[in-house]
Formats: C-alpha cells, sequence, structure tokens
C-alpha cells in the first residue's frame, strides 16, 4: 500500500548514521523493518520513514552464553536455523514453529524482521512467544546514545503497545544457551487452519544440570504476553489455575483477549488445552 503522507525516507548506511537520526524518530517519524504490516494498512500519521535494512546488522551471532538475534534478522532467516547443527541446543526446534505461526506467505517470510514483529506488539505476535518461552533479552538504543536491557516479555504492555521509550532502537535480542538448552513444546489454536493465532503457546523444560525448571509462555489469548514459571513440572490442577488466572491479571481491564480472531471464552479454553498438553508433551521421559 502506498503510504501517500510519507514524505521523507532515510537509510542510514551503519549504526552511527542510525544513532544520528533516532533524535528526529517520533509520531510522525518511525523506523521500517520489513514493513510487512506498516505498508499492509494506511497510515495517515506518519510523514517520515528510517529504513534498518541497509545496516547490515550480523543476523544471527553465536557463542557460548548463547544465540543473539539482530532485530533486522527475517523469519526466514530464523526459520532455516537447522537444529541438527546445534545438538547442544533443543530449543532451537522451536524457531521455525514460531515462524510458521506467522501464518505469512514465502514473500512475507523473506522480508518480516524479529524486532519488526516485537516492537509492532501484537498478542498474536509469535517472535513475543518465541523470547517469552526462551527468556530473551532486548538490547536497547535510547535516543541519547545510552544503552539498556529489558525482558522482552516485558516490552509489550497491551495490543500494539510498547514499553519503548520515544526514538529508542531495538538493537538484538538475547536468548541465553541455558533456555536454548532445555526441550520445548508449542501449541497454537486458530478459528481456520490458515489463520491468526488466537492462542499461542510455549513451554520449556530445562535439563537437570540447568535445574529442571518448567516455563509456560501464554500469548495471543491475552492482551499482553504472560510467563508462568514452576520448578519442576507442575501437576495438572495447578497448571490450569494459575493459566485461568491470567485472564484476570494480565488482561487489560480483566478478562481475555477478543477480537474478530476469538471470542473471550473460546480462547479461555483453547488455552487451558493447550497448556495441558504442553505439560503432558514435556512431563514425558524422552524414550
Amino acid at each position: 500500500m502506498d503510504l501517500l503522507t510519507v514524505g521523507t525516507f532515510a537509510r542510514p548506511p551503519d549504526d552511527l548514521a542510525l544513532r544520528a537520526l533516532q533524535p528526529t524518530l517520533g509520531a510522525d517519524r518511525t523506523l521500517l523493518g520489513g514493513g510487512t504490516w506498516l505498508f499492509s494498512t494506511p497510515q495517515p500519521h506518519l510523514a517520515g520513514l528510517v529504513d534498518l535494512t541497509a545496516l547490515g546488522w550480523e543476523p544471527l551471532h553465536v557463542d557460548d552464553d548463547g544465540l543473539t538475534l539482530a532485530a533486522t534478522t527475517t523469519f526466514a532467516t530464523l526459520a532455516g536455523v537447522d537444529p541438527a547443527a546445534h545438538p547442544a541446543w533443543p530449543a532451537v526446534g522451536l524457531f521455525a514453529g514460531c515462524c510458521e505461526a506467522l501464518v505469512g506467505s514465502w514473500k512475507v517470510q523473506r522480508v518480516a524482521t524479529v524486532g519488526g514483529n516485537v516492537c509492532l506488539g501484537l498478542p498474536a505476535g509469535p517472535m513475543i512467544t518465541l523470547a517469552a518461552a526462551l527468556d530473551g533479552t532486548a538490547t536497547l538504543w535510547d535516543r541519547d546514545g545510552g544503552e539498556r536491557t529489558a525482558p522482552v516479555v516485558d516490552l509489550v504492555v497491551g495490543p500494539q503497545r510498547t514499553a519503548l521509550a520515544p526514538g529508542e532502537v531495538l538493537r538484538s535480542i538475547h536468548l541465553p544457551a541455558r533456555a536454548l538448552r532445555g526441550r520445548t513444546a508449542l501449541r497454537k489454536a486458530s478459528l481456520s487452519p490458515l489463520g491468526r493465532s488466537a492462542a499461542l503457546l510455549a513451554g520449556r523444560l530445562d535439563g537437570p544440570d540447568d535445574g529442571s525448571g518448567f516455563t509456560l509462555a501464554v500469548t495471543a489469548s491475552l492482551p499482553r504476553p504472560a510467563v508462568l514459571r514452576y520448578p519442576a513440572v507442575p501437576d495438572a490442577g495447578t497448571l490450569a489455575a494459575d493459566v485461568a488466572a491470567l485472564g484476570d491479571a494480565v488482561g487489560v481491564g480483566g478478562g481475555w483477549y477478543d477480537d474478530p480472531h476469538g471470542s473471550p471464552a473460546w480462547r479461555r479454553a483453547m488455552t487451558l488445552l493447550l497448556a495441558e498438553e504442553i505439560r503432558v508433551e514435556l512431563g514425558e521421559v524422552p524414550g
């Protein structure tokens, strides 16, 4: 879609040039990553764009501490990470499933970015799910040249609402090796086979050397992401009670998310069902 109100377009070639442009970012000038959502709907408030695609950020950086994803990493790049190349990190198998949850065409997958999906803040954003389940930490550049880190799960505070300050840039997301060593499971519910996620849950069970903790990320059925943590796989009753409580504890104004992709009551029921499926799957002893 043409953005007829946009009159300026900047494409910084390096980090210094981007830093110089950050003070100009605001309500009428925003960052452009893949643009798959930005160009899909009218944006009458925008007068300028700052394109990140020429910065040349390394998409995936592996070290002993884990894996760092540049904000400009595309879904296709992330989905293409071969789990066999990282045998010590079983959670890498979660990447492709989360990318597929976007239900985008091959063109969208090749253009949509990890950072753009997080910063858009949609309840169904699968990169939010991935980062929440794997304890992802965001590195953020402020407009004054400083830097801070924050858990990705805390960045999204409501539908298309984030805790990003004006002019702040999401630079990267770090997934720690400890989380990547865990076994994972993913479940999705939608009103149609190719529909937007109405409930998207990801679970992780850490190995004995990492404490054997159980983590469940609940997204899409809530206005903002939520994470439940246990020292071990919980019993069915405990997990069900904690998941049911999320609708009131996390929902903006209380309750489960409500939009054309699913009613609150149905979302609640599907979230409980998928949570139990994940609990059972991760609680099984691998053969």
